[in-house]
């Protein structure tokens, strides 16, 4: 990655993976405003992909047996309870939205809410796990989506602590690391991912990411007219520390209320810089080793005189 990749305009990765003629970039815009957490989007993703299950226990901190994102979770849904008034939320346009149990405390005086967000890997721009995986496992595809080839995963785990958003996951049967495809066998026939297929109130939606992004934009302008002034997006920036996220979300709070990074940023973005001082270093100490060499024997020449 170099530094006009990291401070220029939005780059089309698909075209910077040497994809001829690809299509659009495609992603995801989660709307986290409308997702009910049913978990439909978890059973579809592992359906569809033959994910191992995560077990069948509640952690005991909210109605959540799956925690967050891993080797075999590729969608997650987040129960995030909070002590705090809950505002109106209208629906999109078109859709509507049944009432909660939590509205009806709310009339009664109470102030519990629920935030749902369903999470996924970012699909980043700037992916720093495609630049320190060492096989080629990791791989962008032509829908502008990163990939892993599991079967040429050598399990180095590299891309585990490059990952800005803590995704990746190396299962622990084998060590090889597992995350979200955006399923790229289901793009490759014409379809959407199995996530967005299944979501009933379509929180998630797939498409275009130009287009998710227009339609997200007014979506947060929707919100602010009826007076939910904390809905934001996240990830949609393209001049973000990640060039901008291929799967975006509307939050109605500040992203770590979701356990999501406030900044993200490219982890090898200073690998250029790090790189010339790298270079800069070993000139010097050869420059260094050949005037221990020279040095002598011209003090040698000299005293002959």
């Amino acid at each position: 990655m170099t530094d006009s990749l990291l401070s220029g305009p939005e780059p089309d990765p698909a075209g910077d993976a040497g994809h001829a003629g690809a299509p659009p970039r495609v992603g995801f815009f989660t709307d986290t405003s409308v997702c009910i957490g049913c978990k439909a989007c978890e059973v579809a993703c592992k359906e569809w992909n033959a994910l191992p299950e995560d077990g069948l226990t509640l952690t005991g901190m909210s109605y959540d047996n799956t925690v967050g994102l891993g080797a075999s979770t590729w969608r997650h849904v987040a129960f995030i309870e909070q002590s705090a008034p809950q505002p109106p939320v209208p629906a999109p346009e078109g859709r509507t939205v049944l009432p909660l149990a939590e509205d009806a405390d709310q009339s009664a005086g109470g102030d519990l809410r629920w935030l749902m967000s369903s999470d996924v890997c970012k699909h980043c721009t700037h992916a720093a796990c495609l630049d320190v995986c060492p096989t080629g496992s990791l791989f962008r595809t032509e829908f502008g989506t990163v990939v892993v080839q599991e079967d040429i995963c050598n399990g180095c785990g590299y891309c585990v602590p490059a990952c800005p958003y803590g995704v990746i996951e190396q299962r622990p049967s084998d060590g090889r690391a597992f995350k979200c495809t955006l399923c790229y066998d289901r793009l490759g026939a014409g379809q959407e991912p199995a996530c967005a297929k299944a979501c009933p109130t379509e929180s998630i939606r797939f498409g275009p990411l130009d287009e998710l992004r227009e339609r997200a934009a007014l979506r947060v302008d929707q919100l602010h007219a009826a007076g939910v002034s904390q809905a934001r997006l996240y990830g949609h920036d393209p001049a973000d520390g990640v060039g901008g996220d291929g799967a975006f979300f509307l939050l109605l709070d500040e992203p770590e209320v979701y356990g999501l990074p406030p900044d993200p940023q490219v982890t090898t973005r200073d690998l250029p810089a790090m790189w010339r001082h790298a270079g800069a270093a070993a000139l010097s100490l050869a420059g260094g080793f050949a005037l221990s060499f020279a040095l002598p024997a011209v003090l040698r020449g000299r005293g002959r005189r």
